[in-house]
């Protein structure tokens, strides 16, 4: 069975409300804590507002995680107040990965299809036929997270 993750967007200030959320919640951040754009391949040809951005972030809470990411104005996805949430599905293979891509995202549009990435996930985006926001993530390549 899949597991399910709330996944935020903010407008540049991920980390102020992670900072926040974990303040509340108590833990410690997965990984490496905040990963930047900055740090991604080819991040130099970035703007420099958008080098310290949160790529990522994890935070446990309960048996479960919440997890997020700051937007990067002017590349598409531009932060949206009402439409800044996702539900992120963790499938155990690649086949299960493909098959609630196609089927979630029929009718709907997608946003990334499913592929290899850089940090070692099979990974697609896409918002449903009911405007609901879905990432479907299989890790490929073992992390400091699992």
């Amino acid at each position: 069975m899949p597991t399910l993750i709330p996944y935020l967007n903010f407008d540049g200030n991920a980390e102020e409300a992670f900072n926040f959320y974990r303040s509340v919640f108590g833990g410690e951040f997965m990984g490496e804590g905040f990963m930047r754009f900055g740090g991604m391949p080819d991040s130099d040809q970035l703007p420099d507002d958008v080098k310290n951005r949160v790529m990522h972030v994890t935070l446990p809470v309960g048996d479960t995680f919440l997890m997020a990411s700051d937007t990067m104005p002017g590349f598409g996805g531009d932060f949206v107040v009402g439409n800044n949430s996702q539900i992120m599905i963790n499938p155990e293979t690649r086949e299960e990965a493909d098959r609630l891509f196609n089927a979630l995202s029929e009718g709907g549009k997608a946003e990334m299809p499913m592929a290899d990435t850089f940090w070692g996930a099979y990974f697609g985006s896409f918002t449903d036929k009911y405007g609901v926001n879905w990432m479907i993530h299989h890790q490929t390549a073992p992390t400091e997270e699992n």
